[in-house]
C-alpha cells in the first residue's frame, strides 16, 4: 500500500471526486495542504483577498457550475471564522461548498494556541457536517463523507479542519481503491404523483410553484414539460428564476413581498390549488401564511422531509428531490394526457398571460439623476438570453428580480436567504470560473459593492472578466426606505464632499466614494453614467473592453438619492410607487411578442 502525506491523499481524492476548484489564502497552519495542491498539479486555485470572499467565490462557482463543487480554503482562527458567513450563505440556499481550514497542532488544542480556536463549533450550525480531523488516517474517511453529504439529500457545505500535525503525517493510502459513496436522495413513488396529480387536476385554477431544488436537480426541462402538458401556468420563487423562462407563455411571474411582479401576485391570489416542486415557503415569498394560503389547496414536494410542513401543512406532502418527482409526474400524466382525462386549462393560462400583459411595471423614465427602472430596462435590451445575472441584497436586488428578465436556470445567481453585503463581487467571479464562456453581469448598490472591493482585484490578476453594474444612490436605500415606518433617515446615508472629487460632475462628487477611481486602482475598467441616454452606449463600452483586456469592468449609474421600490407586508398590500407601464412597452421583444 503506497504510503504518503494526509493532504496528498486529501488532494488526490479532491481531484477523483471532480472537484478541482479552489479558491483561498495560504497561511501557516494550511501550507501542508497547499505544498500538496502545487504537488499534484489537478487542482486550479484562485488567490482570494480575504477569505470571506473566497468562501463566496467557491459559493458563485458551485451554484454556475450545474453539479461541480466549489472549494474554499484558509488557515487557521480568523481564516475559519470569516469564511462562517460563506458558509451560512450556501447553507441557507442549499449550495454544496468545502471549506477547508488549517489548524493548531491537536496536542496544542486546549492551550489557547495562536490562531486555534473551535472552528467545528463555530461552524456546526450553518453546515451539514463541520470536523476537526484528530486522527491522520481519518482524513481519507472525512472528505469521502463530505461529498457525500454535500451531494445527498438537500445540498449544503461542509468544513473540514484539518491540525497541522495530521496534514504532515504519513498514512497509507491508495487513491485507485478510493471510490466516492453513494449519493442518496429520496424519489417519489407512483401512487404519491398519482394523488398529486388527482388534487391538481380536481382544481379550477392550479400553479406550479419551481423552487431552487428544480435548478439543483437540474430538471428545469422537465418543469417546462409537464407545465405545458397540463396547460399549467409556473410560479417561480427567487431562486427557482429562470427553471422556466421569463418569456414563456406559462410563466406567471413571481409571487412575493419584494422580489415579486404585480401580475405575479394577482396571480397567485386568484388561484386554487398550488404545488410546489423543491421550494421552502420563504416568508418574502408568501407573506402571512393565513393570507397566502386561504382559499386554496396545496402540495409540496421537497428533497428534505423536515421542511415539508415546517411553514404551513400541506394536504400532501411527498418527500422526493425535485428532479425524480418531475419525472413520475411526467410519467403519469402523459398516460392521462393519452387517455384524454386531463381537464382543459386553457381559460385559466390564458387570463395569467392577460394580467402579464396588463400588470408590468413603468421603466422608461428619461429624467436625471436617472431613475433605478431605467436601468434595469437598458440592461433588458443590452445584455442577451445567454447572460447570466449575480446580486445580492438590497434595493437594487429588489428593483433587479421585479424588472430584469432570466431566460433560463443558472442565470440568476443570487444569495436568497442569507443576502450578504458584498457577496455580489466575489461570488460573480467564482461564476466566472464556473461559466468561463458566458455572458457575466453583477448588479450591486452603491454599499453592497463597497463591502469586499478588494476582490475586483482578483478578477484583474486572474483574468475573470465580467460587467458589474453598480447603481449608486449614495444611500442604504433598503434600510432607508424600511425606515420611512420610524419617520427617520437615520445614519443611511453614504454622502459626503470627496476632497480628491477633481473632474467629477457637481452631482457626483457629492456622492462621496469614487468608484470608477477605486476599479481602476484594483486594475480594472470603468465607466460612469449620469444621463438615461448613455446607459445603451456605455454597456456596449464595457462589453467592448471587457473583451479587450479581460478584467472586470464597472458600469457606474449615478441615480436619483431617493426612489422607492415597490414591496409591502402582504400579497394583497404591496405598495406600487410608480405607474404601470403602457402594456408590453418596457418588456423586451420576446416577451412583448407573448403578450401580444
Amino acid at each position: 500500500m503506497p504510503k504518503m502525506r494526509t493532504v496528498d491523499a486529501a488532494i488526490a481524492i479532491l481531484a477523483k471526486e471532480g472537484a478541482t476548484e479552489a479558491f483561498g489564502l495560504p497561511g501557516a497552519a494550511i501550507n501542508p495542504f497547499y505544498s500538496a495542491m502545487r504537488a499534484h498539479g489537478g487542482i486550479r486555485h484562485t488567490l482570494a483577498r480575504h477569505v470571506e470572499g473566497a468562501s463566496h467565490m467557491a459559493d458563485g462557482y458551485s451554484r454556475a457550475a450545474d453539479g461541480n463543487i466549489g472549494i474554499c480554503v484558509g488557515t487557521s482562527g480568523p481564516a475559519g471564522t470569516d469564511m462562517v458567513t460563506g458558509l451560512y450563505a450556501a447553507w441557507a440556499d442549499s449550495v454544496p461548498i468545502l471549506c477547508i481550514t488549517g489548524q493548531a497542532p491537536v496536542s496544542k488544542l486546549h492551550k489557547e494556541d495562536f490562531q486555534a480556536v473551535d472552528i467545528e463549533s463555530i461552524a456546526k450550525p450553518v453546515t451539514k457536517m463541520a470536523m476537526t480531523v484528530l486522527e491522520p488516517a481519518q482524513v481519507p474517511g472525512a472528505f469521502q463523507k463530505a461529498f457525500q453529504l454535500m451531494r445527498s439529500g438537500r445540498p449544503g457545505p461542509v468544513l473540514l479542519d484539518l491540525p497541522f500535525d495530521v496534514q504532515m503525517a504519513e498514512i497509507e493510502f491508495d487513491i485507485d481503491a478510493y471510490e466516492p459513496l453513494p449519493i442518496e436522495k429520496p424519489r417519489a413513488t407512483r401512487k404519491q404523483a398519482e394523488k398529486a396529480l388527482d388534487l391538481l387536476t380536481a382544481a379550477e385554477r392550479p400553479l406550479i410553484v419551481a423552487g431552487g431544488g428544480i435548478i439543483n436537480a437540474g430538471a428545469s426541462a422537465q418543469l417546462v414539460e409537464l407545465a405545458e402538458l397540463l396547460n399549467v401556468p409556473v410560479i417561480p420563487t427567487l431562486m427557482g428564476w429562470g427553471a422556466i423562462p421569463d418569456s414563456h407563455r406559462l410563466m406567471a411571474g413571481m409571487v412575493g413581498l419584494q422580489t415579486s411582479h404585480r401580475y405575479g401576485n394577482e396571480t397567485m391570489l386568484a388561484s386554487d390549488f398550488v404545488i410546489g416542486i423543491g421550494n421552502r415557503w420563504a416568508n418574502r415569498h408568501t407573506g402571512s401564511v393565513p393570507k397566502y394560503t386561504e382559499g386554496r389547496k396545496f402540495v409540496h414536494i421537497d428533497i428534505e422531509p423536515t421542511q415539508i410542513g415546517r411553514v404551513f401543512a400541506p394536504d400532501l406532502g411527498i418527500a422526493s428531490d425535485a428532479g425524480a418527482a418531475l419525472d413520475v409526474l411526467l410519467e403519469v400524466a402523459r398516460e392521462r394526457k393519452a387517455t384524454g382525462t386531463l381537464p382543459d386549462y386553457s381559460a385559466w393560462a390564458g387570463e395569467c398571460a392577460e394580467r402579464k400583459g396588463r400588470l408590468q411595471r413603468k421603466t422608461h423614465f428619461t429624467e436625471a439623476p436617472i431613475k433605478p427602472q431605467r436601468v434595469y430596462e437598458e440592461m433588458n435590451k443590452a445584455f442577451g438570453e445567454d447572460t447570466t445575472y449575480v446580486s445580492t441584497i438590497g434595493l437594487s436586488q429588489i428593483a433587479g428580480a421585479q424588472l430584469l428578465h432570466v431566460f433560463g436556470p443558472r442565470k440568476w445567481i443570487n444569495a436568497g436567504q442569507a443576502g450578504p453585503l458584498g457577496w455580489t463581487a466575489p461570488a460573480a467571479l467564482g461564476v466566472v470560473r464556473g461559466k468561463p464562456e458566458q455572458s457575466v453581469v453583477a448588479l450591486s448598490g452603491d454599499y453592497d459593492f463597497q463591502f469586499m472591493i478588494e476582490e475586483l482585484a482578483v478578477g484583474a490578476q486572474f483574468q475573470l472578466p465580467y460587467i458589474h453594474v453598480v447603481v449608486n444612490n449614495s444611500y442604504l436605500g433598503l434600510i432607508r426606505q424600511s425606515q420611512r415606518g420610524f419617520e427617520m433617515d437615520y445614519h443611511v446615508s453614504l454622502a459626503f464632499e470627496n476632497v480628491n472629487s477633481t473632474g467629477l460632475s457637481e452631482t457626483a462628487a457629492g456622492y462621496g466614494v469614487d468608484h470608477v477611481k477605486v476599479a481602476e486602482g484594483l486594475g480594472c475598467k470603468a465607466i460612469r453614467v449620469e444621463d438615461p441616454e448613455d446607459l445603451a452606449a456605455a454597456f456596449d463600452k464595457a462589453r467592448a473592453l471587457m473583451a479587450e483586456f479581460k478584467v472586470p469592468v464597472i458600469v457606474e449609474v449615478i441615480l436619483e438619492r431617493v426612489t422607492n421600490i415597490s414591496m409591502g407586508t402582504e400579497l394583497d398590500n404591496v405598495t406600487e410607487f410608480e405607474e404601470l407601464a403602457a402594456r408590453g412597452a418596457d418588456a423586451p421583444t420576446a416577451i412583448t411578442a407573448l403578450l401580444d
